[in-house]
């Protein structure tokens, strides 16, 4: 008795990465040696299940404020005070090619979290979401917390992720210092500079 063999097709399981995301290239180089992300791409570096990737500091900061008007361009006092309705954000060009690679790496459907890998602390928040948010993403967001660089410190960061979503307080104090900052900033650098017909630099 013959027996047929039929052929079938194993559909071969695609492979997953987590993306990290750290404030700046060394943490982001040590963090990937801890990880066995070993293969250094142009932008990021890839293995082991995980891609890790840096933040130049902040790639995006808030508009100049003739992005809401142009009128702006020029200092009056009689355009003050300059409240944006709603705050928009600009990409500084020697930074733009990173911020596309991030998008590009958030984006990617092999992509199934991101984790956060800022500096500890308000800013690095900042640094991150601002970046998580204009990139639109909505995958799931991880946290890394730690304080030191060592390798062991790394280790036990990474079995010790929290939700992303348990820093939403930190995020929005960071970001309400920095509205503050750019309110103040703005405002009373023209108001005085335009009073005493100087440039006179005001700031928190």
């Amino acid at each position: 008795m013959n027996l047929i063999l039929k052929s079938t097709k194993i559909k071969k399981e695609k492979r997953m990465y987590k993306l990290v995301i750290a404030e700046k290239p060394s943490v982001a180089k040590s963090i990937a040696a801890v990880l066995g992300a070993r293969k250094h791409e142009d932008g990021f570096f890839d293995g082991n299940g995980y891609l890790v990737s840096w933040c130049f500091g902040h790639l995006a900061e808030f508009a100049e404020p003739d992005a809401y008007d142009e009128k702006y361009e020029k200092w009056r006092y009689a355009d003050l005070p300059i409240l944006p309705a709603a705050w928009q954000y600009a990409v500084s060009r020697d930074k733009g090619q990173q911020f596309t690679l991030l998008k590009g790496l958030m984006s990617r459907s092999d992509v199934s979290e991101v984790i956060n890998a800022c500096d500890a602390g308000r800013e690095g928040e900042l640094i991150f979401r601002i970046v998580y948010n204009l990139a639109g993403c909505k995958k799931p967001m991880k946290r890394l917390w730690i304080s030191s660089m060592e390798d062991a410190a790394i280790q036990e960061g990474f079995q010790n992720l929290r939700d992303g979503s348990e820093y939403d307080s930190l995020y929005t104090s960071a970001l309400c210092r920095s509205k503050a900052d750019w309110l103040v900033g703005i405002n009373a650098t023209r108001l005085f500079s335009v009073l005493y017909h100087r440039t006179l630099n005001v700031g928190r």
